[in-house]
């Protein structure tokens, strides 16, 4: 499920670096996250839905894949994302 455009403008609005920054890494890795807390919810409640246990698991793979670049290219807003969002290594 997309989120709506109420919450993404949130988590845009607070993790941009600049006003029209709407996909920087740490904003990608914010939707992501509120994605996949959705899900596990979602797969909570609803065991048997394979094809968004499926999604869920792609969404953790792009989030981890986004983390590791960010680490590499600048370590202090790693360690505020991570924080921040609750993320472990």
């Amino acid at each position: 499920m997309a989120l709506d455009q109420a919450k993404k403008a949130e988590i845009i609005a607070k993790y941009s670096r600049g006003e029209n920054d709407t996909g920087s890494t740490e904003i990608q890795v914010a939707l992501i996250t509120e994605r996949i807390t959705y899900l596990t919810e979602h797969l909570q409640t609803n065991k048997k839905d394979h094809s968004s246990r499926l999604g869920l698991l792609k969404l953790v793979g792009q989030r981890r894949r986004l983390m590791r670049y960010l680490k590499k290219v600048d370590l202090a807003r790693w360690n505020i994302i991570k924080t921040d969002m609750g993320i472990r290594n």
